[in-house]
């Protein structure tokens, strides 16, 4: 009965995703989520509404990563699985969400949430349960200090991003930055790294504008920032939002405007929505080119991603999500077979300086950062059409 009902949870979670969804046996220890065969892992995520795409990439390239390792015997002969919920990017959506992962499928760690202000809502069950919160979709700066000994992030920080951006502009010359934010702690946090960034070349925002999460409506964004004939707009938003902002502050007469935008945005939704209006758009990335093959992460996501769908697309977010898998299975080879939550954490506390084949991780008990790889890119150039 219990691998029934799991079975039958997992496949009304994953409306518009898919699992390997076979029965596993009884919990054979006491550690949650840790059988004699399988480690079960919990998200919740956006794969509904207008940040769906987000969603539904990083977890398309974590459950390449965890479908080879499978498919190679597992680790210590235990399969691992992902059971995925849908929050569409809200908040309280993620706290029913977590608290059904951690109390009724007794997940072993949580992995892969996605978004600032869905993570922070998951901290307090993450507290509580003392669970691993392992490489959150998110450079907020509130899941980094002070370093909680649960929390693992992988990708830079909304710091490092902005910074990125802002000396972009600035070796252009072009010193007006206005900022484009959702109005959370995700676009907060972005504002505050480009106000950061600013101020150490003793420049100010020129022009201010925000969006509600998951909405589309700009136009008193628009209207405020137009106003202040930017060199360049830093938006910290999703990609429907994003995309808007562009295509009335083009109407608005910015055609000469840089739009820039952190990693989160989601690079292939963004081209998808914008189409040739994206041409030009920078974007700061946070894992290499997906199309980079000389690099031997990036070719060997390629290889495998061909090996269960030939064709599958290279995109920033699904490598995201691959790489991410590719560490914590790293996590669970070095806590060896007794596998525990604490000897989990123990084992992630000695990933320090580790090169995943050009893409470099620092963890240790003080510091749970991990990559401080930031790339600016610009769509368009260099026939980078492909996200």
């Amino acid at each position: 009965m219990k691998a029934l009902k799991w079975l039958a949870a997992l496949l009304l979670a994953l409306t518009s995703v898919s699992v390997c969804a076979e029965p596993y046996d009884e919990i054979s220890q006491s550690t949650p989520g840790v059988t004699n065969s399988t480690i079960i892992l919990g998200q919740s995520a956006a794969f509904s509404g207008p940040a769906a795409a987000l969603g539904r990439e990083y977890r398309r390239g974590a459950v390449t990563y965890f479908d080879y390792i499978n498919q190679e015997g597992g680790i210590n002969g235990r399969r691992i699985f992902l059971i995925s919920l849908d929050d569409v990017y809200e908040p309280k959506r993620t706290i029913a969400n977590t608290k059904e992962l951690l109390e009724k499928d007794n997940v072993f760690s949580l992995f892969g949430y996605v978004g600032t202000p869905t993570s922070k809502a998951a901290l307090s069950q993450v507290s509580k349960h003392r669970v691993p919160f392992f490489a959150p979709y998110t450079g907020a700066e509130l899941l980094r200090t002070p370093v909680n000994p649960i929390i693992y992030n992988v990708r830079a920080s909304y710091y490092q991003e902005t910074a990125a951006l802002v000396e972009h502009m600035l070796q252009q010359n072009k010193r007006n930055i206005a900022v484009f934010y959702q109005d959370d702690s995700y676009g907060k946090a972005g504002l505050e790294g480009v106000r950061r960034a600013l101020e150490n070349n003793n420049l100010s925002i020129g022009a201010l504008g925000t969006v509600q999460r998951n909405t589309t409506n700009v136009s008193d964004a628009v209207n405020s920032i137009s106003s202040s004939n930017p060199d360049g707009v830093i938006m910290i938003g999703a990609y429907a939002a994003c995309a808007e902002f562009i295509r009335q502050s083009k109407k608005a007469g910015m055609q000469k405007t840089t739009f820039m935008n952190v990693s989160f945005v989601g690079s292939k939704a963004l081209v998808n929505d914008l189409w040739l209006d994206s041409e030009g758009v920078v974007v700061s990335q946070v894992v290499p080119f997906p199309a980079s093959t000389g690099i031997p992460i990036v070719a060997e996501y390629n290889k495998v991603s061909r090996m269960f769908s030939e064709q599958s697309l290279p995109t920033y977010g699904s490598l995201e999500g691959y790489i991410a898998a590719k560490l914590f299975v790293e996590g669970l080879r070095k806590a060896g077979k007794n596998l525990t939550r604490n000897n989990f954490i123990a084992a992630l506390d000695t990933l320090n300086k580790t090169n995943l084949g050009g893409f470099r991780i620092d963890w240790n008990r003080q510091n749970h950062r991990g990559s401080s790889f930031v790339d600016v890119t610009v769509i368009g150039d260099k026939h980078r059409w492909v996200y």
